[in-house]
Formats: structure tokens, sequence, C-alpha cells
């Protein structure tokens, strides 16, 4: 008797889940990691899933490691023709994250990024080429402002998968990476001692926009 009630309940769980599987997940696009099958529109950084850490050799001990957060970016993507898709993104450097207070405070003067004259760095994409060779990857060539300068800067850009997330919103999501020298921005304090290449990661979740 047992047997057939739990029979009977796993009947119900199949047929509601099947019920569910027509009625709401074929509603949305399943996870995938092929670009071709990404959808096409306009997207916003997720800022809960949205950094960049950056590194510096420190004095010659270290390895130091810290992150900007509330990156604010804007993204468009055409997956037909990728090249035509944009870019652009937003650092506030105040809201620099070294895990030291001493820091923080020495990083918004005028040795460092002087915040009080210039509050943020931007990246605007000028040019998306996708590899050749894996379709996953692409090299994002764009203009990086900082410290009142702007320079050409390339990333290397890593496609990660793209599909509903948790609470149903489509995202896509990317991982970049670049090198850039301080001095080549005006910012010099401490050098040779404080390293001149600044390694830059970014991770970036994008969110789907009606």
């Amino acid at each position: 008797m047992l047997n057939r009630r739990l029979l009977a309940r796993t009947a119900v769980a199949g047929a509601l889940v099947l019920s569910l599987v027509g009625g709401v997940v074929t509603a949305q696009t399943a996870a995938t990691r092929n670009p071709a099958e990404v959808q096409a529109g306009t997207y916003k950084l997720d800022p809960a899933h949205g950094k960049i850490t950056w590194s510096v050799e420190h004095l010659g001990f270290s390895t130091y490691y810290g992150q900007f957060i509330n990156v604010a970016a804007d993204l468009t993507l055409d997956p037909a023709n990728p090249s035509a898709s944009t870019l652009t993104a937003t650092v506030p450097l105040t809201d620099v994250a070294p895990n030291n207070d001493a820091l923080k405070a020495h990083l918004q003067t005028p040795d460092f990024f002087d915040t009080a004259r210039f509050p943020t760095a931007a990246f605007v994409a000028t040019s998306i080429v996708i590899d050749e060779d894996d379709a996953s990857e692409a090299e994002v060539t764009g203009n990086l402002t900082l410290h009142g300068v702007t320079k050409p800067v390339v990333l290397d850009v890593e496609f990660n998968q793209a599909g509903p997330s948790m609470g149903g919103v489509y995202k896509v999501g990317f991982d970049g990476e670049t090198i850039i020298k301080r001095s080549e921005f005006g910012i010099n304090f401490g050098l040779p001692a404080i390293g001149d290449e600044v390694e830059l990661h970014i991770e970036g979740e994008f969110i789907k926009q009606p």
C-alpha cells in the first residue's frame, strides 16, 4: 500500500515538473557556452557580480592585490555581427578596496588617483575582434581614461556562459585581462620600487534589459 502511494505521489510530482517545464522553463533560454546562441540586446553590469581585481609588484617582496567595486557598464550584443557590439564602463576610484584603510586613503591623494580632480576612470570600446580559432575569445580594444589621461588599451576577453540565472534573469558572463603602465597615465609615485605595470582582471555578469 505504501509503495502504491509513493508511486502515485511520484507520478504527480513528475507531472507537475513537466507542466512547469512546459509553462515556464521553455519560455527562457537554457544556459549556453556557444557565443552564437547568446540573445542579442542591451545589457547592464550586475554590480554585485562585476569587479576589477588589480595587482602590482610591491617593493620586490610581494604582488599586492586590490579591487575596484561598484563598477557600472553598459553592453550591447549582436551575436550575428560581434564587431557591431559596444561596451562602456565607469569605475568609481573612490570605491577602491585594497583591504587597508590607510592605503585606501593614500590612493585618493595626488600621489595616485587624485580623486578630488579625477573621481572616475572610464573605458569605451572602439573595436571587438573575435578569435578566428575560438569564438569564445576576443580582443576588445578601447580608450581608457584614468587620471585625466586617455590611452588605448586591449582587453583579452573570454565568454563564459549565457542563460537564465537566479531569479530567472537572463545573464551573460565574461572574464577579461589586460596590463597597463601607470606611468603612462601620470601616476608615478613610488617608482620603480612599486611596480609600473598593473595587471587588471575583469569579471562581469551582465543582465539583459527589457
